[in-house]
């Protein structure tokens, strides 16, 4: 089997909003090969400059488009074929957005393969931990601490044990800040387990503060209060909050992982397989953690085949703490461009079972929505 075409294809809802919700465009990426099986991934980063990274002409050895570095080769040698496109693009590659981009093939070609062989993804990888695995519900915080507190409720009663909320409007001021967490602990209740990111907003010692305040109402963990540079301040507050300090999905490549685990200090490990490299590298990342005992979790904000590569991935680890699920209510990409649409059930997410990733694209939402 050799592969034949990569393409990389954007969609785009037709009004976007000015908010930290990745559902409103994606970058999908297909690989298909001369035996008639395409492969599907996703890249969560900067879609067009992504997409550049992969249709991208011949430049120098050093930098050159991904997708034909890939053309000729054969699907299964997975590891010889993301260190060549790795070579390949090293100027521009080491991170970032050439990871971003290499994390779309990559999970392209472990979808070919497992389609091929007929088995999950999670079963090549060597996995088989969970038959389901729990997940909390990922929300942007409400407009207002009051509705932030009624959708914990709603979320609540839809089954998740576990919410998350995060971003905007946290980070503003103290007083807003704790009075979001109040209120989420308000409509979930005594026994649900509450998940809080911050989304990047401040410096260690305010970090601190907030992590000691926030501690009143029981948080699961304190999701990327730091910036992603900051490992130094991430240390000092490891080392003295008194929650978990979760972070990762800013991260693109082993190094920087490895920055944060070492030097960070974090408890929580949190990987986006959209941008680490795909399953090639997340196993290595996993692994990692798994030596320094540290759980990991995945991140994902985007669409169902995100989600899906993540429960593959969980299962094929010892390490895995749990998985994010998207639970906005708002029309966007997810509902629409797949054919599987994922649902939790009483708070966890079953295990695809199916032939590769086990999901497939709506090919008419995908040209419904497509811009390039």
């Amino acid at each position: 089997m050799k592969i034949t075409r990569v393409e990389a294809v954007y969609l785009r809802l037709p009004e976007v909003k000015w908010q930290c919700d990745s559902g409103q465009d994606a970058l999908i990426v297909r690989v298909e090969t001369d035996e008639g099986i395409t492969g599907i991934g996703e890249v969560d980063s900067s879609p067009l400059a992504v997409k550049g990274a992969i249709d991208g002409p011949f430049s120098h050895t050093c930098t050159a488009g991904l997708g034909q570095i890939v053309i000729g080769e054969d699907p299964f040698e997975t590891e010889k074929i993301w260190h060549k496109m790795y070579r390949a693009n090293i100027y521009a590659g080491r991170s970032g957005i050439g990871i971003h981009a290499m994390s779309g093939i990559d999970m392209a070609l472990w979808d070919i393969k497992g389609k091929a062989l007929g088995l999950p993804v999670w079963k090549l990888l060597g996995g088989g931990f969970h038959n389901r695995i729990r997940c909390y519900a990922s929300s942007l915080f409400g407009p207002t601490p009051y509705a932030t507190g009624e959708l914990a409720k709603r979320f609540l009663g839809h089954g998740f044990t576990a919410v998350k909320f995060g971003w905007d409007p946290m980070g503003r001021e103290e007083k807003t800040d704790i009075a979001l967490v109040r209120e989420a602990r308000r409509g979930l209740g005594d026994d649900a387990d509450l998940l809080i990111d911050a989304g990047l907003v401040w410096d260690a010692k305010t970090a601190l503060q907030r992590a000691i305040a926030f501690s009143e109402h029981r948080i699961f963990w304190l999701e990327e209060p730091l910036r992603p540079d900051d490992y130094e301040g991430y240390r000092k507050l490891a080392e003295s909050a008194p929650v978990r300090i979760a972070a990762g999905e800013e991260e693109s490549s082993r190094q920087t992982f490895l920055q944060l685990m070492d030097k960070g200090r974090i408890d929580v490990v949190q990987v986006d397989l959209t941008r680490c490299g795909g399953f090639t590298e997340a196993m290595k990342i996993a692994a990692l953690a798994w030596d320094r005992g540290l759980p990991v979790a995945n991140h994902g904000f985007t669409t169902y085949i995100n989600v899906t590569a993540a429960l593959h991935w969980l299962n094929a680890v010892p390490n895995a703490l749990i998985c994010e699920f998207v639970a906005e209510e708002e029309t966007n990409l997810r509902e629409s461009i797949t054919r599987q649409k994922l649902r939790a059930k009483d708070g966890y997410l079953d295990i695809p079972q199916d032939p590769g990733l086990g999901i497939d694209l709506d090919e008419d939402a995908v040209e419904r929505y497509r811009i390039a």
